[in-house]
């Protein structure tokens, strides 16, 4: 038995992130604190960064579902794979045409689509799912609290999250 429950280091280690970034404001704040020409400027940015720093990782904590799927989430220069039981495959973001949100057999799946028609299926339980959010923030146009606000809603019928317009070379967001 360790000096820490399990399910405190459990929930410490979930929010790792988050502390950091609050220890990184912390600091910041302490050299304001400080004061002098040179530590209020420079504790100021430092308190900035960790603020933007919190929000986003908070952003990530709220998209983070837990593993509860079988297979693995990779992504590597601009490619999201996904390797699993019975599916899988790889997707270029540049190729990436709609991001759908879908219900198969009552569990939630991302659905990518290719320009070429091909998609690929991701759990949103699946281990390493919550590296997608990164991925996913890359799209232009693509709002990262709808993101987040589509995995918090109850889904009752597949959404849309994102897609590209076939006659123009921009992205924009589909609201559902």
């Amino acid at each position: 038995m360790g000096l820490i429950r399990d399910e405190a280091r459990d929930t410490l280690l979930r929010y790792r992130e988050v502390i950091a970034a609050g220890a990184t404001g912390a600091v910041g704040l302490w050299l304001i604190w400080l004061g002098g020409l040179f530590l209020i400027p420079v504790g100021a940015l430092i308190l900035g960064l960790g603020v933007a720093w919190a929000i986003s990782a908070l952003r990530r904590l709220r998209f983070s579902q837990g593993v509860g799927a079988p297979g693995v989430v990779e992504i590597d220069e601009g490619q999201v794979g996904y390797l699993g039981p019975g599916l899988g495959g790889y997707v270029a973001l540049p190729d990436l045409v709609e991001l759908r949100l879908i219900r198969v057999y009552s569990k939630r799946v991302w659905r990518l689509k290719q320009s070429d028609g091909q998609a690929l299926l991701i759990p949103v339980e699946a281990s390493g799912a919550e590296r997608l959010f990164d991925a996913f923030a890359v799209l232009p146009g693509l709002d990262s609290q709808a993101l987040v606000a589509a995995l918090e809603a109850p889904l009752t019928e597949d959404r849309v999250i994102w897609r590209r317009d076939r006659g123009a070379a921009r992205l924009r967001l589909v609201k559902g």
